[in-house]
């Protein structure tokens, strides 16, 4: 799938959770947050699609989804995100 139509799904997952997602620029890729009990997820604008979808399926891992319906191809690239974010870490 595109990077462009997977941050959609992405962004229709949010939605669905309450959480509102923000690009601004600055020296950081992005990442959730709860600021003023408002649930935020945070994108760099300057990134590349593919990495903006990247940053937004770990913080969806993060928000938990449990309670929302994923498909199975947006569950299986958030798995692979977060995966690969435990690697780096190493």
């Amino acid at each position: 799938m595109k990077p462009e139509l997977m941050i959609e799904e992405l962004h229709e997952i949010a939605r669905q959770l309450g959480v509102t997602i923000r690009y601004d620029r600055g020296d950081f890729e992005g990442g959730y947050c709860i600021l003023k009990d408002q649930k935020l997820l945070l994108v760099n604008r300057r990134l590349l699609p593919a990495r903006k979808a990247s940053v937004l399926a770990t913080a969806m891992s993060e928000i938990g989804l449990e309670n929302v319906f994923v498909k199975p191809a947006i569950r299986e690239f958030i798995e692979d995100e977060v995966a690969k974010a435990d690697r780096s870490f190493r």
